[in-house]
């Protein structure tokens, strides 16, 4: 486990590529599963331990995940998301470079068996989604973009990047070019949200794996981790 924030009302842990965040019904090994062991262990607790995801990640994508640590925390944090009093970044490494340097995206979106696709308004079920991108650092095949993420939909990172010809690296579902197995070069790499008892302002940050392409240019980006907040 590797723990970026703790205290009596939250978990922020980052979650590895190719595992996934909560029990898909599978039996599979999960991140929230390990947590609550990692909690039942480090506390002794005698009892089942209260351990709610507030938010996913794809499973082949990385980096951090919020865990509510009791149901008024779970809430109040899910009520941040909703009312978008929450800042998400990510790191992506795409196919191919982009034909603006930044820009803002947005598309309609619908999902079904496991994929999602680009629609209209007034398909049913349609969500508007949008995200805004900035490039960061090129080779002749690759490109290192920081996103920042402003709707929550289904597989929006990986489909809107897609759509403007820029796939994720290794991500084949959506035209990506192979990489690792079951891992895509997307990586959430800062969570800003109002701490649910305290109200204050909590960010947690997480380095974009060390083996990734490009590391130099994420390195001199990069901003050491802010120390914890002092929290009663």
């Amino acid at each position: 486990m590797n723990v970026l924030f703790e205290d009596n009302h939250v978990l922020v842990v980052e979650k590895p590529a190719g595992v996934l965040t909560q029990d898909s019904g599978s039996g599979e090994a999960n991140l929230q599963d390990q947590a609550k062991a990692w909690i039942k262990e480090r506390y002794h607790k005698p009892g089942a331990v209260f351990l709610h995801a507030v938010h996913r990640l794809d499973r082949p994508a990385s980096g951090i995940v919020v865990f509510a640590r009791t149901s008024k925390a779970l809430s109040r944090l899910n009520e941040a998301l909703r009312s978008k009093d929450t800042t998400k970044h990510y790191y992506a490494i795409v196919c191919g470079q982009p034909k603006l340097s930044q820009a803002t995206l947005e598309h309609y979106m619908a999902h079904g068996d496991h994929s999602a696709k680009i629609t209209t308004q007034n398909t049913p079920g349609a969500l508007l989604a949008r995200l805004s991108y900035q490039v960061i650092a090129t080779t002749h095949d690759l490109t290192l973009v920081k996103i920042e993420l402003e709707t929550g939909r289904y597989h929006q990172i990986r489909l809107q990047l897609a759509t403007i010809g820029n796939p994720i690296l290794g991500d084949v579902r959506y035209g990506g070019q192979p990489w690792r197995q079951g891992e895509i070069a997307l990586h959430h790499c800062v969570f800003t949200f109002p701490h649910p008892i305290t109200k204050g302002r909590v960010m947690v940050t997480a380095a974009a794996p060390a083996s990734w392409p490009l590391q130099p240019a994420l390195e001199s980006r990069e901003a050491p981790p802010p120390p914890p907040l002092p929290l009663e």
